[in-house]
């Protein structure tokens, strides 16, 4: 199950081109101290598995005399299936408060026998993400896996067509990748949580170990102010996995697209 976590962050993470040389998006929809928990499920066979479970928590800080968001997510698999492939993974991004740009990203995973920690300063006046291995010239507007999850939801969907691609620039372990999603309107879904009014979206994936490339994801936002995301579902080398919106606390808005609760 090396990839329920990273899910989340992949199927929610969108850049918007203002094309007036910034990035044009204010936050409107979340504030400090919400926690969102995800369940994530494996399924093979039509049989489905409490695979794990990630939490996203938002904090007010200071970095270098600025103020920022400080969002940690952090995934890991159940004691039973930790026995097959153990993960314990934790992602930060330290983001300006005004612009939702990136000012620092730390990713600590460990997953089976593969361990990786990241550590990562985005030069926003140069353009540059800095490791300890490398300076990437990046676009305006790149972003870290946390903070696409949390710039995409200030996104204007109204003004997007069903079917319009809209494009995003990831920054990940000195790589850039160029990717895009497409919207696929409004409808109502079922989750594990309850039923909701929501946007649909189908990201496109780069092919890998464990993904299988091409629009194979599919995930589902609230239709309200809030724009959390609710469900992703994907295929993935062997199976496929499900993830639901479980538990949410200190929203910024009532979460009104709710229609009912399981």
């Amino acid at each position: 199950m090396k990839a329920f976590f990273f899910t989340i962050l992949l199927a929610f993470g969108l850049y918007q081109d203002s094309g007036n040389g910034s990035c044009g998006i204010v936050n409107t929809t979340f504030k400090a101290g919400e926690m969102v928990t995800y369940k994530a499920y494996y399924t093979l066979a039509g049989i489905y598995v409490s695979a794990g479970e990630a939490t996203f928590n938002v904090n007010l800080e200071r970095l270098n005399n600025k103020p920022v968001y400080h969002i940690v997510g952090e995934g890991k698999t159940y004691g039973f299936y930790d026995g097959f492939f153990k993960v314990r993974d934790r992602y930060e991004s330290f983001i300006d408060t005004s612009t939702l740009q990136p000012y620092k990203f730390i990713r600590n995973i460990s997953e089976g026998s593969y361990k990786k920690v990241e550590n990562v300063t985005f030069n926003q006046s140069t353009h540059t993400a800095i490791s300890s291995d490398s300076v990437v010239r990046m676009p305006l507007c790149t972003q870290d896996v946390i903070s696409l999850v949390f710039f995409a939801r200030n996104t204007n969907f109204d003004k997007y067509k069903v079917n319009d691609k809209i494009p995003f620039t990831l920054y990940l372990s000195d790589e850039l990748y160029n990717i895009y999603i497409r919207y696929m309107g409004k409808e109502t879904v079922k989750t594990k949580y309850g039923k909701f009014k929501a946007i649909k979206i189908r990201p496109l994936l780069i092919k890998g170990s464990v993904f299988e490339g091409g629009e194979k994801m599919t995930a589902w936002i609230s239709d309200d102010a809030n724009r959390l995301p609710l469900r992703v579902e994907s295929a993935i080398s062997v199976g496929s996995i499900k993830i639901d919106m479980m538990d949410h606390r200190n929203n910024r808005y009532p979460f009104s697209s709710m229609i009912e609760v399981r």
